[in-house]
């Protein structure tokens, strides 16, 4: 229950869905874990839910694509923790269209904030982790950016790019003991999948070994595993959360 004791963690969009999973679980590990959103009431929210079982928990407004709000959030956790231990690059959003219908604006908002945002974090928190000669970056990617997929181009080179952004930040950042890794999830239920439907659900179960979607906790659980002292010789990896979806 202590496997990130004293540590202090920036989850960004971790006021709901498989970012605030993720800061429930490192706070239930003894982190003090940083909700980062865009919306005030949506991460006062949070983090009264996480406080109210006695975790340690706080809260930041801020755009992931706007350096000079970055600087801001993490310049204040800095000045009022002392350090930033671990940092999850979580936020990310989804405008899928058929590549020919696809409106600019839908290619540059995604890769804005699902690559632009990951980029300005890991550079604001680098900067932390490089005089502490310590720390964890992880980026939550997605088994799209493995696999591809219609309707999602995007999304898909968005969380490729990620991928890839992991391998080489790892191999930049190794020698002053920093390890960035990435999860990708498959199909996990959040409140974008519960929009489809019953029988779209069923047919994405079908195409997944483990015959079921996944839940945010199962997510969660593997960014601790790359948070905590039990990956220690692990980086630049990508680990697919999935159910088997992208075995190869």
């Amino acid at each position: 229950m202590d496997r990130l004791k004293d540590k202090v963690a920036i989850i960004t969009g971790s006021a709901r869905g498989i970012g605030f999973s993720i800061a429930e679980l490192f706070a239930a590990e003894g982190a003090t874990v940083v909700i980062l959103d865009l919306v005030e009431e949506a991460v006062n929210e949070a983090v009264k839910k996480l406080t109210s079982q006695g975790l340690k928990a706080d809260g930041f407004t801020g755009n992931v694509t706007r350096s000079d709000e970055m600087e801001k959030v993490f310049s204040s956790v800095v000045e009022k923790y002392r350090a930033i231990d671990i940092l999850v690059n979580n936020a990310g959003i989804t405008k899928d269209n058929l590549l020919l219908r696809m409106k600019e604006d839908e290619w540059d908002s995604v890769m804005a904030v699902n690559l632009r945002g990951a980029f300005l974090c890991t550079q604001k928190v680098f900067k932390v982790m490089m005089k502490q000669r310590s720390g964890v970056i992880i980026n939550i990617a997605s088994v799209i950016g493995l696999m591809g997929n219609a309707g999602q181009a995007n999304y898909a080179t968005s969380k490729g790019g990620l991928i890839a952004f992991t391998k080489s930040c790892a191999k930049e950042f190794a020698s002053r003991n920093v390890r960035v890794n990435a999860v990708a999830p498959g199909f996990i239920q959040t409140d974008m999948t519960a929009q489809l439907s019953a029988a779209a659900v069923e047919n994405y179960a079908k195409a997944i070994p483990l015959e079921k979607m996944g839940l945010p906790v199962d997510v969660a659980k593997a960014c601790l595993f790359f948070a905590s002292d039990e990956s220690s010789y692990i980086t630049g990896q990508t680990l697919a959360v999935d159910g088997g979806l992208t075995m190869y």
